[in-house]
């Protein structure tokens, strides 16, 4: 079945909407913020998929993917994912400029591109942003990770995503040096606004605010 572009992005949208909650219901509002469009709009292509069995659309309830609409949505988060993966370390690109790039490389149709993509970049588990990237069967690789904000005091700590991806957000992390393999600890919590007093690669001390903290996923170094 060949799909449009727009379908294909509300496909993914859903996926990223329910990515950790497979099973709950996605509501035509979140689609709409997160694709930014009308709900108006949303509703009519929404039924679209559902009558493509890409979706399963319950009144009232939201929708969730079907196995057929998940699997296409997979294949593209895979396709996006290797991209940016390919534009950071083979055209040395920042991590905050390839996400617009891979949204429109990400619609190439060719299986045997992506296939040789993958081979070149080694069969990578995860991409520049620490998101995990699905293999061919579209399986995805588990990782241990905890929110910065909820990490032990003074545990050498390691970053291994982030959740937020915007390019200002990413700007910031690279103006306070925290980049994907960061080692980190977190030196004290302030009650008043639960920012964070952090310590960087063992020399560099520094205050982060919640928000910041909730964006940031980390593990423990054994």
């Amino acid at each position: 079945m060949k799909l449009s572009l727009t379908e294909e992005d509300y496909l993914k949208a859903v996926y990223y909407l329910s990515e950790n909650t497979p099973e709950r219901g996605i509501s035509t509002n979140e689609i709409a913020k997160r694709i930014d469009i009308s709900a108006a709009s949303v509703s009519d292509m929404l039924k679209k998929l559902d009558q493509k069995k890409l979706l399963n659309h319950v009144k009232y309830q939201g929708v969730t993917l079907t196995e057929l609409g998940r699997n296409y949505a997979l294949h593209l988060v895979r396709k996006h994912r290797l991209w940016e993966t390919f534009l950071v370390e083979k055209l040395q690109f920042t991590w905050d400029e390839v996400h617009e790039i891979a949204e429109q490389l990400e619609h190439i149709q060719s299986k045997t591109l992506v296939e040789r993509l993958d081979a070149f970049l080694d069969y990578p588990s995860f991409d520049p942003h620490g998101d995990p990237i699905p293999n061919e069967k579209g399986e995805i690789a588990e990782q241990k990770r905890i929110h910065l904000k909820n990490a032990p005091f003074h545990q050498i700590l390691r970053v291994i995503a982030v959740e937020e991806n915007t390019p200002p957000f990413l700007k910031y992390l690279n103006k306070i040096n925290i980049q994907i393999g960061t080692q980190l600890k977190v030196l004290d919590r302030i009650e008043f606004d639960d920012s964070l007093e952090i310590e960087i690669n063992t020399h560099h001390i520094l205050m982060i605010s919640k928000e910041v903290a909730e964006n940031i996923y980390v593990a423990k170094l054994v």
